[in-house]
């Protein structure tokens, strides 16, 4: 490849960054005020840019209940979807449930569904003078959303946002790489719920980050062809250095859910029957109430759309169901480069549709006394 003397320089300085500072992407957390904190929860409320007056209806970002897994929301600068989120006038919020507890307090899919995620979203609504909160989930965590608006229609929710969240297991295709994730939760999980699971509180940093990267084993291959062809693009760089960051951080959920998600996701394939067991009863996401928006990565080998999709069938009680495929693989189609002008811009649409169906002013949270983020 031959390259100009402009992309030399670009390839040299990027090269001398590397060098001296160590890295090129800016993984600085976006700065936020933590507002809330319970059991197996932290509640942090992003700050809004002193020239940015925020409009419409608040937005919770929810996560997989996994460590680490809150980054996925805000990458790195430049590249987080929340850092979008409140340069566009949104009141944002994250609920982050920090590391898994090994001290024998192992949560389980009642827990998120009926206690974590519902008083996160009674806490938002409070902090904006009773307004609903459109949600935010990325693959458990928009799982987890749907499933705590059916379990409780009565929730100030006024949207759901699913992305890369499967529903249908036998959707996909045999000895894919989701396939071979429910093999390794299965095999973890075969000592029941007091096996390994539970005594590490989930699957293990290392396997869980390599397992990620399996699903993702094109690009892995790839990739040193193509940072050598990127030499001079410090944005794509940037990128992979973020995206290395994350899966290194990268643990499984708490064993008890894995588990759980499992048993009932993988192997009894419940959510593709529109319900699932939550405690002693069964939930049915027939009884979602407000408008859902489900979006797919066409690239996504953990969860591709063939299992996404399914979701639209199976909330006859929504008034409004969409679905939208976009550019990237599991964390591409959330935060990747091309999520930027893809996946963010169907989102801005969405959230802007909610202002006008609530017909709803701007957020004024109330003024109280925070513990900075660190």
């Amino acid at each position: 490849m031959l390259l100009s003397p402009r992309n030399v320089r670009d390839a040299a300085s990027n090269a001398t960054r590397k060098i001296l500072r160590g890295r090129l992407a800016d993984l600085r957390p976006m700065p936020s005020e933590l507002i809330d904190q319970g059991p197996h929860r932290s509640l942090y409320r992003y700050r809004t840019p002193g020239k940015v007056i925020p409009t419409g209806p608040p937005v919770l970002l929810v996560p997989p209940p996994a460590a680490s897994a809150a980054t996925a929301f805000d990458l790195r600068r430049g590249c987080s979807l929340a850092e979008h989120l409140v340069s566009t006038g949104r009141r944002t919020y994250l609920l982050d449930y920090g590391e898994a507890d090994r001290r024998g307090r192992d949560p389980d899919l009642e827990t998120w569904v009926d206690e974590v995620l519902p008083q996160a979203v009674a806490r938002v609504a409070e902090d904006v003078d009773g307004q609903p909160v459109q949600l935010v989930g990325w693959c458990l965590g928009g799982i987890l959303s749907v499933l705590a608006a059916a379990a409780r229609p009565a929730l100030p929710v006024a949207s759901i946002t699913s992305i890369a969240a499967p529903v249908d297991f036998d959707a996909v295709r045999p000895g894919g790489s989701l396939s071979g994730l429910a093999r390794l939760a299965g095999g973890f999980a075969g000592g029941g719920e007091s096996g390994l699971l539970s005594a590490f509180g989930g699957i293990p940093r290392p396997r869980a980050g390599n397992e990620y990267k399996i699903s993702e084993i094109d690009r892995y291959l790839t990739r040193p062809v193509m940072m050598l062809a990127n030499l001079d693009d410090a944005d794509f760089l940037a990128q992979i250095e973020a995206v290395d960051a994350f899966t290194e951080e990268m643990l499984a959920s708490p064993g008890r859910t894995v588990a759980q998600a499992y048993d009932r996701f993988f192997r009894e394939d419940e959510l593709a029957c529109g319900e699932a067991r939550v405690g002693d009863r069964r939930v049915s996401l027939s009884e979602v109430k407000a408008p859902v928006l489900v979006i797919a990565g066409r690239d996504d080998g953990l969860a591709p759309w063939r299992s996404v999709h399914p979701l639209t069938r199976l909330l006859p009680g929504s008034p409004d169901v969409r679905f939208a495929t976009a550019p990237g693989g599991h964390l591409g189609v959330l935060t990747g480069r091309k999520a930027r002008t893809t996946t963010w811009a169907r989102l801005d649409a969405w959230l802007a549709e909610g202002s006008v169906r609530h017909g709803l002013r701007a957020a004024r949270p109330q003024r109280e006394r925070q513990l900075s983020r660190s």
